[in-house]
């Protein structure tokens, strides 16, 4: 595990003690083979950001995604990165834009679970700031678009999301819930 208590206090100390919470997914065995593959170098985690520009929140849609689905971006960072570093570095393959962090909001334990066994998964939620960028994200496997939209938008998201059969998107939809109430 490369993203230690030591880094997360670090960020604490700098952005605030995040509220915590715990969920409990279950995911198809292809999400747990497509999970665990990401996992390398014992990798557990992601980092979401809700950027601000104005009175919108950048969103991204990855290509899979049904018409109308967007979620905030996020990313892993890299064995050796800081927060920082991994922040700046996923920000621009996924958004192509420019950030200043603002608090440290959330800080998830989750456990993904299916028949073949369960993954323990965390995620550190932020918000931050739009500086600047033209949205001329870099990785285009990955990400299929990047827009604007409304706090609110993110509730239809959320509906989008609880009506598939993907675990990881309910997963978000219960993300974005919870960070709606501490926005």
């Amino acid at each position: 595990m490369y993203v230690t208590e030591k880094m997360i206090r670090q960020m604490e100390r700098r952005y605030g003690v995040p509220s915590r919470a715990s969920f409990t997914i279950d995911i198809t065995e292809k999400e747990y083979n497509r999970i665990h593959a990401s996992q390398t170098h014992g990798r557990n985690h992601d980092v979401t950001l809700y950027i601000r520009k104005g009175d919108s929140y950048v969103v991204i849609a990855k290509p899979f995604y049904p018409a109308g689905l967007y979620r905030a971006p996020s990313g892993g960072l890299k064995p050796g990165e800081d927060f920082h570093e991994g922040i700046r570095r996923e920000v621009n393959e996924e958004a192509g834009v420019e950030i200043q962090l603002d608090r440290f909001i959330l800080r998830t334990e989750v456990d993904f679970r299916c028949v073949t066994g369960s993954i323990y998964w965390r995620s550190f939620v932020f918000t931050a700031d739009y500086l600047n960028g033209d949205f001329e994200y870099t990785d285009h496997e990955e990400i299929a678009e990047v827009k604007l939209a409304s706090l609110s938008e993110f509730e239809t998201f959320g509906k989008i999301m609880r009506r598939s059969d993907i675990g990881g998107l309910h997963y978000r939809a219960a993300l974005h819930e919870t960070v709606a109430e501490l926005i």
